[in-house]
């Protein structure tokens, strides 16, 4: 077994785990409610290739700030249920789409349903602090993307072009 083979599947574990790591203790001083939305917008954002981190950071910021504020409207008019939730998540999916944000759209499906199932009493103030920690995990993301490769193989070049 050639251990190069392996080479990008460590930088980017690595990569994504450096990220989540540094947004949960980031996250963790600044004392924001749920690090774990910060850790899990870090690994998401992840790639091997810097520019694609940050080609995939603004859609995903953009989709977790549409998906905020579709959900805190959903909870300002609804109590949410599992239909209103759906139809609120196809809204900010759909609506992605529509303004050209493709990228944006899981992020956006999936930042509305969590606003909506798990708000409390303040859907606004909720919606404003997962946007804040999945921004963090986006810039953590962006931070470690611009660090150079610690290996470099073929195989490795091969994926950055």
């Amino acid at each position: 077994m050639n251990y190069l083979s392996h080479v990008p599947a460590f930088q980017m574990s690595l990569r994504a785990a450096v990220a989540a790591g540094l947004s949960v203790a980031v996250a963790q001083w600044w004392q924001l409610q749920f690090p774990i939305y910060a850790m899990i917008s870090a690994v998401v954002v992840t790639d091997l290739k810097a520019s694609d981190t940050w080609k995939l950071g603004l859609p995903r910021l953009v989709g977790s700030i549409v998906g905020a504020i579709l959900g805190a409207l959903t909870c300002a008019f609804l109590r949410p249920n599992a239909w209103e939730a759906g139809i609120a998540i196809f809204v900010a999916m759909f609506l992605s789409h529509l303004l050209r944000l493709r990228n944006s759209a899981r992020v956006a499906g999936y930042v509305c349903g969590i606003v909506l199932l798990a708000f409390g009493e303040h859907p606004w103030e909720y919606a404003f602090h997962r946007t804040i920690e999945t921004a963090l995990g986006i810039a953590m993301a962006m931070l470690v993307s611009i660090v150079p490769k610690l290996l470099h193989t073929d195989e490795t070049e091969r994926q950055q072009s």
